[in-house]
C-alpha cells in the first residue's frame, strides 16, 4: 500500500467502519441491472441459467473489506462526492476478486456476447480487475497507462482490428478513464465490443451514444458535485483525493 493510501485508510477509519450501514435505501439501486436495463440472470460455466449474485451481494463484498468510504472525496473525474469506492481493497483479496470476475463473465455469457480475445483497462485501478475478468473469460489481459499525460498502450502489448476487446474499469462516474482506453484502441483500428465495471455510479450508460453495451455488477446512486457547487466544500469538510491519479488536495 502506498503512503497516501495508508494515510487515507488511517484518517478515514472512524468514518468508514459503518459507512455501508449508514447508506440509506434511496442512495442505492436495489436491482442488479444488465446492459439491457432488465433484471439480469447469468450463465454459469456449466451452461445452465443461474441467478445473478445481485447488487446486495456485490456491496456485501465492499462492506466486508471496508472498501465503501464516507467523507469528502475528489474523484478521478474531478467531481466531489460524499462516498468513495476503494475497489483495491476488494481486489486485493483474490477469492473475492474471482467471485466478482466470474459474475461479470456470467453476465456476458447470458447476454450472448461473443468470445473475447482481450480484456483491457486503465492503470492503475483496473489492472487487477482486467486480469481477473480475462481469467474468467479465457482471454488475454492488458492495460493502458499514462506517459507524458496521455494514455498509451505499452510494454509490448499487441492488439489488432480483428480482436474482440472488452474494456473494463473498476468504477464508472463519468467513464472518462475508460473512454481514454477506447481512444487508444481506435488508434489501432479497434472498436471494443462492450464496456464493463464493478460499480457504475453514473446513473446511466456513459457509452450509449457510442453504441457500446455496458455491463455493471452494481448500479449505485451516489451524490457528486462540481467543485464550485460542492456543499461539503462550503461546509469546510476536509477534502481527500484518493486513487492512483491522486495529488495532494
Amino acid at each position: 500500500m502506498h503512503a497516501d493510501e495508508h494515510d487515507l485508510m488511517t484518517n478515514m477509519t472512524n468514518t468508514t467502519t459503518n459507512a455501508a450501514a449508514n447508506m440509506d435505501a434511496s442512495s442505492l439501486d436495489t436491482t442488479n441491472m444488465g446492459a439491457s436495463g432488465k433484471d439480469s440472470t447469468s450463465m454459469g460455466t456449466s451452461g445452465k441459467d443461474s441467478t445473478s449474485m445481485g447488487i446486495e451481494r456485490v456491496l456485501d463484498l465492499f462492506r466486508e473489506t471496508q472498501a465503501m468510504l464516507e467523507g469528502h472525496f475528489v474523484l478521478s473525474s474531478g467531481l466531489h462526492s460524499d462516498r468513495y469506492f476503494q475497489c483495491a481493497l476488494v481486489l486485493e483479496r483474490p477469492d473475492k476478486a474471482a467471485i466478482l470476475a466470474e459474475e461479470m463473465a456470467r453476465q456476458l455469457r447470458s447476454a450472448g456476447m461473443p468470445r473475447f480475445d482481450i480484456v483491457i483497462g486503465p492503470a492503475l485501478g483496473a489492472v487487477t480487475w482486467a486480469y481477473e475478468v480475462a481469467r474468467a473469460l479465457g482471454a488475454r489481459a492488458q492495460f493502458t497507462e499514462r506517459k507524458d499525460d496521455s494514455m498509451q498502450l505499452r510494454r509490448g502489448f499487441q492488439v489488432k482490428p480483428s480482436d474482440a476487446v472488452f474494456v473494463v474499469e473498476d468504477v464508472f462516474t463519468t467513464g472518462g478513464s475508460a473512454r481514454e482506453v477506447i481512444d487508444v484502441l481506435k488508434t489501432y483500428g479497434v472498436t471494443p465490443r462492450a464496456v464493463g465495471c464493478i460499480v457504475n455510479r453514473s446513473g446511466k450508460n456513459p457509452f450509449e451514444q457510442d453504441g457500446l453495451r455496458l455491463f455493471a455488477l452494481a448500479n449505485v446512486k451516489a451524490e457528486a458535485w462540481a467543485p464550485d457547487d460542492c456543499p461539503l466544500c462550503k461546509a469546510r469538510v476536509p477534502l481527500v483525493k484518493p486513487g492512483s491519479r491522486a495529488k495532494p488536495a
